[in-house]
C-alpha cells in the first residue's frame, strides 16, 4: 500500500512508449526484409584463378580466396606437373559442404594466360567475374565494394586496390602510350584499364567484347585492350581503393621468362594495341612519324616492330570492327586522364 501511494504511473506515457516500440519493431522487420531481399537479388560473383605449376602459391593463397564468401571459385590449371592438380582435387573434395561452389578445369597443356582466363569466364555462372593471379591474397571483405560498384550499369570493370599501386593513368606522348599509377585517392577513381591480375569485370559485356584477345599471346596488354574497347563503347573502368588485395608478385611470368623476352613482348603488344584500336587520324599520323624515328635511332626496336607487323593480317579485321562499333573518340578517352 505504501509502495502504491509513492508510485505515480503515467498511463499516457506508457501507451506512447508502447506505440514507439511497436513502430520500431515494424521498421526493424521491414529493414530485415529489405536486407534479405537485397541479399537474394544482389550481384553474384565468380572468382577465376589461372595456375601453372603454382602449387605452393595455391596452398598459401587459395584458402584466403575461399574465405571471402565468393559465390563461385574457378581454378584453371594449365597442365601443371608440380602436384597442383592433386592438391586441387583434394581441396575440392574437402570443401564439398562449402557454400562457395568450386570448379577446377584441368588442361592437358599450358594454354597461356589469355586463353586460360577466357576459358574460365566461359564457364562462370555469375554476373561479375573477378580475376586473381595465384599470388594474390584478397582481404576478407574485398567483394562488398564491388557489389556496390556494379550497380552502375555503365561500369564495365573495377581494378582492385593493390596497396603499392592505384588507378591507371595514361597519356598519348610522342606517338605512343605512356602510363603510370595515378595519385592515390580515398574514393573510387576512373582508371585507363582494370588489371587482368586483380580486377573485376561484367561478364555479359566481356562476352560481347570477345574477352581477352589472343592477339596478345602469351601476356601483357590484353587487359588494356579489353578495357579500352569498353571505353570506346561508352562504358567506364574504375579503381576502387576499398576493394583491397595483396599482390605478392611471386607468379610465373617473372620466373619463367627472361627480362629481355618480357620487354620484347610488351613493346610488340603496344604496337598491336595502337594499330588495332587508335582511330584518330592525327594521333596515328604522329605515331607513324615517331615510330620511324624510333626505328632509326634504336636498332633494337626493329625486332618487336617486325613481330607486330607479321600479325597485321590478324589486326586488320579487328580494326574494322572497332571502327564500326566505337561511340567515343580516342581523344575523349585520353582527355579524361589529363
Amino acid at each position: 500500500m505504501h509502495l502504491l501511494k509513492n508510485s505515480t504511473l503515467d498511463f499516457d506515457k506508457i501507451k506512447y512508449t508502447k506505440r514507439k516500440l511497436l513502430i520500431a519493431a515494424k521498421r526493424n522487420e521491414a529493414v530485415n526484409n529489405i536486407f534479405w531481399l537485397s541479399m537474394e537479388k544482389r550481384i553474384k560473383i565468380s572468382v577465376i584463378i589461372p595456375n601453372w605449376n603454382g602449387r605452393k602459391l595455391l596452398e598459401k593463397n587459395l584458402p584466403a580466396v575461399l574465405a571471402t564468401g565468393a559465390d563461385e571459385v574457378i581454378v584453371i590449371d594449365n597442365g601443371s606437373v608440380d602436384g597442383s592438380q592433386e592438391y586441387l582435387e583434394r581441396l575440392k573434395d574437402s570443401k564439398k559442404d562449402n557454400k562457395t561452389k568450386i570448379k577446377i578445369i584441368f588442361n592437358k597443356k599450358n594454354l597461356g594466360f589469355v586463353k586460360g582466363i577466357n576459358q574460365g569466364v566461359g564457364v562462370a555462372q555469375n554476373e561479375v567475374v573477378v580475376l586473381l593471379n595465384n599470388d594474390v591474397v584478397p582481404d576478407k571483405n574485398f567483394l562488398f565494394p564491388l557489389i556496390e560498384d556494379f550497380r552502375d550499369p555503365k561500369i564495365f570493370a573495377v581494378s582492385l586496390n593493390e596497396p603499392q599501386w592505384s588507378w591507371a593513368e595514361a597519356r598519348w606522348e610522342k606517338g605512343f602510350i605512356e602510363h603510370q599509377p595515378g595519385p592515390r585517392t580515398k574514393n573510387p577513381h576512373i582508371s585507363f584499364w582494370a588489371s587482368g591480375g586483380s580486377g573485376a569485370f561484367r561478364r555479359e559485356l566481356w562476352s560481347k567484347l570477345g574477352g581477352f584477345d589472343i592477339l596478345y599471346f602469351p601476356f601483357y596488354w590484353e587487359d588494356v585492350d579489353l578495357s579500352y574497347r569498353a571505353w570506346k563503347r561508352g562504358y567506364k573502368i574504375i579503381w576502387d581503393p576499398r576493394s583491397i588485395v595483396y599482390h605478392k608478385h611471386e607468379g610465373t611470368i617473372g620466373k619463367k621468362f627472361s627480362k629481355n623476352y618480357i620487354d620484347f613482348v610488351s613493346q610488340r603488344n603496344q604496337l598491336l594495341f595502337i594499330w588495332k584500336n587508335i582511330s584518330s587520324f592525327s594521333m596515328l599520323s604522329y605515331h607513324r612519324l615517331m615510330l620511324a624515328k624510333k626505328l632509326f635511332t634504336k636498332p633494337g626496336y626493329w625486332r618487336p616492330f617486325l613481330a607486330a607487323l607479321s600479325k597485321f593480317p590478324l589486326i586488320f579485321p579487328r580494326r574494322l570492327k572497332e571502327l564500326r562499333e566505337k561511340k567515343v573518340s580516342d581523344k575523349e578517352i585520353f582527355n579524361q586522364f589529363q
